[in-house]
């Protein structure tokens, strides 16, 4: 029973005395009817025939209430006249008829939004039937709350659609990500050798590790390298309206600036996002002598273009485009939105109405050669795939089948797209965690725990069909059974407080001070109990490389993102700055974010910027003091008097 129906049975049987006479049977309402009618007749014989009255009224007579109070008006020896049954002999099979014929039509299922004539309370002739208005208002409030505005009946029924595409769509819930629909593909004894990685006395080996438990509120993600925390995410139920990042929405134009070369768009959420021209793609036609005929994208930091057409003749105000989120809102800002839409899959990722093609750079050389072959002959018309990470030594069929999947997921996306109206969410990841692992989870990692039946029951079952090589990595953690949190056992919750520091300690005893600001972050390097061993170049240098792979760290940690400014300790040898450089860039090629630096400078500075996709590790596991705003400080108010 769904939401709807149970708040309009709970309606009528509060607003409606008779509904409880109406619960039962239609062929004993018939009978309830004739016993009242004897009792309110007492000049009736006990072997007196019942009179025809006695028969339900039909249907027609609800709606002539005011006649028949005019006719129940007149002196009463002409009204117990007429109640008089008339002496004929075939006046009781004709009212058995009647009965019968009245009883058979009560038994058939009443169409809906007509009401049945057993639920109007009509007993007799002495008593006045109900008011149709009335009848009808019931009626009308109950099909209102089952169909009405924002539900469409099926809504909530069918999927886990959003409430703001319920409510503006009705029945049109999002498409949802195909995780696992079809067997594994069956894999020879040296792909499964090469595809389940490396084992010592039957325990999987790998660099990684990763833990997820599923709190009351919240998921929390952490991957650890070793026993050190590398990266934390949280993830929240009420993140469909924040967390939003990689969602497909149809929106609509709401103002375009031609100053900013952005523009405004609905896509049902709170604010409004913000879509750049260098994020809007453009169809160039064969004409044109200077661009391919594939749709292209020009622009760089906030979308700013050196050519091309202006955003202003590309889109207008009302207009209905489909984007997708590629930068979550945070703070006041809305998300960031993209016209160039691309699905995500295990091994691939499909970009429809383009034809580009790429392997991940993090491949070998040799099993790029490979893939490449492989890709050239499974790129469907119309889209462009790139390959990932994960695509190490699969097989044509496997990268066949994930082709296949998000191919027919486009096509439930764009049929959605047609029968729905701006604003509407189209598209939904998966929960952060599947999200995660779908990207992830590799060789490379010895296992990944999970401490939740239900979603250790999804994640296997999605791995067991796209790779089944890696199922025996996947375990899950018993707290009872085990007698501690996941967390603690594996060390994290120290980890994670330890995160949200303001000072991080280096191992020889140096430190680095992490401030956040309205614009950027600036991490500044200090020596601290370092007091070197030789020299004080020395000592400085050595204090510096700490703190590149420090800082690679905790960027990566933390989740920090935007403009970062890093302060090292100044060095005079530029051979030394050059290393230092070196290091810092190595550190920062482990991230899978991008990341850009510039060289240093004469007096130890680097300027670098981070993508940023959402909020921080310290945004999403703190709230911001309603004394101080978050500033740290309070104002002495005795000062201001």
């Amino acid at each position: 029973m769904d939401e709807s129906t149970l708040n309009d049975t709970t309606n009528n049987t509060t607003n409606n005395p008779e509904s409880e006479t109406s619960s039962e049977s239609a062929d004993t309402a018939p009978a309830v009817r004739k016993r009242r009618l004897v009792a309110s007749s007492s000049g009736d014989k006990p072997g007196a025939p019942e009179p025809e009255a006695a028969a339900p009224a039909p249907p027609e007579a609800a709606s002539r209430p005011q006649t028949r109070r005019r006719r129940a008006s007149p002196a009463p020896d002409k009204a117990k006249a007429k109640a008089e049954p008339k002496p004929k002999a075939k006046a009781q099979p004709k009212a058995k008829a009647v009965s019968k014929k009245a009883e058979s039509e009560l038994a058939k299922p009443s169409p809906p939004g007509v009401p049945p004539p057993a639920r109007k309370p009509q007993i007799g002739d002495t008593r006045p039937s109900p008011q149709a208005g009335e009848s009808e208002g019931t009626t009308g409030r109950r099909r209102r709350r089952r169909g009405g505005r924002g539900r469409g009946g099926r809504g909530r029924s069918e999927g886990a659609g959003t409430p703001t595409t319920d409510n503006r769509n009705g029945s049109h819930a999002p498409v949802e990500a195909i995780l696992a629909d079809q067997s594994p593909v069956e894999l020879d004894d040296e792909q499964l050798s090469e595809r389940r990685g490396q084992y010592r006395n039957g325990k999987p080996l790998g660099r990684y590790r990763m833990c997820v438990h599923v709190a009351e509120g919240a998921t929390h993600i952490s991957v650890l390298e070793g026993r050190s925390l590398i990266e934390y995410y949280v993830s929240r139920p009420s993140d469909d309206i924040s967390e939003i990042y990689g969602n497909l929405y149809l929106g609509r134009v709401r103002r375009v600036l031609p100053g900013m070369e952005a523009a405004f768009v609905d896509i049902g959420t709170p604010k409004q996002a913000v879509l750049y021209r260098g994020d809007l793609t453009v169809a160039y036609d064969d004409s044109d002598e200077d661009a391919s005929p594939e749709r292209k994208r020009t622009g760089g930091r906030r979308g700013r273009t050196v050519d091309g057409p202006a955003i202003s003749e590309l889109i207008r105000n009302g207009q209905t485009i489909m984007c997708q989120v590629i930068k979550n809102p945070i703070g006041h800002k809305g998300a960031r939105l993209t016209t160039e839409v691309s699905l995500p899959g295990r091994f691939v990722v499909l970009i429809p109405g383009s034809s580009v093609t790429g392997i991940s750079r993090r491949l070998p050389t040799r099993e790029r050669r490979r893939l490449r072959g492989l890709l050239a002959k499974e790129i469907p018309e119309g889209f462009g795939v790139i390959l990932r990470t994960a695509a190490e030594n699969v097989t044509a069929a496997e990268i066949r089948r994930d082709i296949e999947r998000l191919t027919r997921q486009w096509t439930q996306i764009s049929e959605l797209a047609e029968r729905s109206e701006a604003p509407a969410l189209l598209f939904r990841e998966p929960e952060l965690a599947v999200r995660i692992i779908r990207e992830q989870f590799t060789a490379d990692f010895r296992e990944v725990v999970i401490d939740d039946p239900v979603l250790f029951e999804q994640v296997k079952g999605y791995m067991e069909a796209v790779a089944a090589p890696l199922v025996d990595r996947i375990r899950y953690y018993d707290p009872v059974a085990e007698r501690l949190p996941l967390f603690e056992r594996v060390h994290v919750a120290e980890q994670v407080r330890k995160a949200t520091d303001r000072k991080v300690w280096l191992p020889s005893g140096g430190s680095l001070i992490i401030e956040h600001t309205e614009a950027l972050t600036v991490i500044d390097v200090n020596t601290g109990r370092n007091v070197g061993r030789s020299s004080l170049n020395e000592t400085l240098f050595q204090n510096n490389l700490e703190a590149a792979t420090e800082i690679a760290k905790q960027l990566r940690l933390r989740d920090i993102g935007g403009i970062i400014i890093v302060d090292f300790v100044d060095m005079d040898d530029k051979r030394q700055r050059e290393q230092l450089m070196s290091t810092l860039n190595e550190a920062l090629a482990r991230d899978k974010t991008r990341t850009a630096t510039e060289p240093i400078s004469d007096m130890g500075i680097v300027q670098m910027t981070r993508m940023r996709t959402g909020e921080g590790l310290l945004e999403s596991m703190s709230d911001p003091c309603d004394v101080c705003e978050g500033r740290g400080i309070q104002l002495r108010e005795s000062l201001f008097s």
